[in-house]
């Protein structure tokens, strides 16, 4: 430190700082948001600490300090962390007969309420789903009012609920629905179902989910243009209404995996978990089951139509019993709040 200017004096103090925030940030995936709703928001900003720390460690390279270390050694720790914010390379292996194509897709009750200008979002997602031809189709935000004709699926299992307003979880398939349920999220709009699907001598469990919503804007220059307005307890009630979504997660998730764990079938798990891949909810309900980006994407794989940020809060899970042959987003198929998701996969054990 005696050697360092006073700008990088204090250049270095904020690194230290951002340090202990990255590391922390590194721990909370393992520890229930329960126990630190407010301190789980850091997990939603955590690709802004890896950046940061990118930016420090070419800071001090390039005046060849030794502080380099420091975010040097945070970034190796990260690696993991940043293999979830952004894939360098894509998977795209050979097809065969035993594929199958899971696709996942929010579609925001099909633009009911005209938050697109545009009138003909119904007859764009109708046409983009049979571009695309997936195998199985969960659609979480699924709304009847739309009517949209999807007979190229002859099974499928469509749970609604609410009572002005009627959303819910749709899973449609090619393949024959030999069973299906519900999971009911207690003191939530939210929920999940499951359908047992036969593909062959095959049995999979499909599961299609829609977690606690933390109800932040996507518009980033809106949030900005409301940040002097808000005041110290304003801001503190921002962040207990996003603690109180994370604890619910954190049930909802625990919900899931409870009945997932009940299954004899090889699982697949679709849906919107409304939060980061550093989350406690995304580790405890991808538990063993693979990433279907990690294995197959590329780039930063965003789901989620947030502006200058690319978030990915809508997964594909598959059992390890299944290969992840590819995987594909759209984020350039803007007709609704997030962007559809979808995998090709092969059976192998």
């Amino acid at each position: 430190m005696k050697k360092l200017s006073w700008f990088n004096k204090g250049m270095f103090l904020f690194n230290i700082v951002l340090t202990v925030l990255t590391f922390l940030a590194y721990v909370l995936p393992f520890l229930a948001p329960k126990l630190f709703p407010l301190l789980s928001v850091l997990t939603l900003i955590l690709p802004l600490f890896l950046i940061l720390n990118g930016l420090f460690f070419i800071y001090w390279l390039i005046q060849f300090k030794k502080q380099i270390l420091l975010s040097g050694l945070v970034l190796l720790m990260g690696i993991t962390f940043i293999n979830k914010f952004y894939k360098f390379s894509a998977v795209d292996l050979p097809k065969s007969d035993q594929d199958f194509v899971v696709m996942s897709y929010n579609v925001r009750l099909f633009n009911l309420f005209n938050w697109l200008p545009d009138t003909d979002v119904v007859s764009y997602i109708k046409t983009f789903i049979n571009d695309k031809n997936p195998d199985i189709l969960c659609i979480q935000e699924y709304s009847a009012a739309a009517q949209i004709d999807l007979k190229v699926y002859p099974y499928r299992y469509i749970f609604m609920h609410g009572n002005k307003i009627k959303t819910g979880l749709a899973i449609f398939s090619k393949f024959p629905i030999i069973d299906e349920g519900q999971l009911v999220f207690p003191k939530s709009n939210n929920n999940a179902i499951f359908a047992d699907i036969k593909k062959g001598k095959d049995i999979i469990r499909v599961y299609n989910m829609q977690l606690q919503s933390i109800k932040i804007s996507p518009d980033v220059n809106e949030i900005s243009e409301n940040i002097d307005e808000i005041n110290q307890e304003k801001s503190q009630l921002v962040f207990n209404r996003i603690s109180l979504a994370f604890r619910k997660q954190q049930q909802q998730a625990e919900i899931v995996m409870n009945h997932k764990n009940r299954c004899d079938f090889p699982v697949i798990i679709c849906g919107d978990m409304n939060n980061s891949p550093y989350s406690y909810v995304y580790r405890s309900i991808k538990g063993k089951l693979n990433d279907t980006f990690e294995e197959a994407g590329s780039g930063f794989g965003n789901t989620y139509n947030f502006k200058y940020y690319p978030a990915r809060i809508d997964y594909i899970f598959a059992d390890s019993k299944m290969k992840v042959k590819s995987f594909e987003s759209f984020p350039d198929f803007v007709n609704s709040d997030h962007y559809p998701i979808m995998t090709r996969l092969e059976i192998v054990e």
